[in-house]
C-alpha cells in the first residue's frame, strides 16, 4: 500500500495537476456548494456516486482546503463514512481526519518544498492554504 505522500504525487502525475477541483472533475466526483452552517464540508456516496460537499460561506482558500481533505477521504477512505461514525460509534476518527489533512497538505503543496530563505508559513500562503494546517505538513 502507498503512502500518503506517493499516493498524491502519482495522483497529481496522473492528472497532471495539484488542483483538487480539477482532480475531482477527472475523477468524476461532483462538488456541490451549500450553506452548511459549522460545517466544512463532508464526502459522501449515494448509489455509488461518490459526492463532495463544501461549505459555500467559505473564503476560497479553506474551499480548495476542503475539497482536498474530502478527496482524500474518497481516495483513501472510499468506504467509511465519517459523519455516521462520529455519531453512531465509538470508532475512533481522529486518524481519519488527521490522514486527510496530511493528503491535503500533501496535494496542495504539490512537489513545492519552501525556496530557499521561505519559510513553511510562506509557502502556506503562496499554496493557499490554511495556515492552522501547519502540523500536518510532511
Amino acid at each position: 500500500m502507498p503512502t500518503i505522500k506517493e499516493a498524491v504525487a502519482e495522483l497529481i502525475r496522473r492528472y497532471g495537476t495539484n488542483n483538487p477541483f480539477s482532480i475531482a472533475e477527472a475523477r468524476g466526483i461532483p462538488v456541490i456548494f451549500e450553506p452548511l452552517g459549522a460545517t466544512l464540508g463532508y464526502f459522501t456516496t449515494f448509489k455509488r456516486i461518490s459526492i463532495i460537499h463544501i461549505n459555500q460561506a467559505l473564503d476560497e482558500d479553506w474551499q480548495r482546503f476542503v475539497c482536498a481533505h474530502e478527496l482524500g477521504h474518497s481516495l483513501i477512505h472510499p468506504k467509511l463514512n465519517t459523519p455516521f461514525l462520529r455519531s453512531n460509534t465509538l470508532y475512533p476518527i481522529d486518524r481519519i481526519e488527521r490522514e486527510a489533512n496530511v493528503f491535503a497538505v500533501s496535494l496542495l503543496t504539490g512537489s513545492d518544498d519552501p525556496a530557499p530563505g521561505e519559510t513553511t508559513e510562506l509557502l502556506f500562503k503562496r499554496c493557499g492554504i490554511p495556515l492552522d494546517m501547519l502540523r500536518y505538513y510532511r
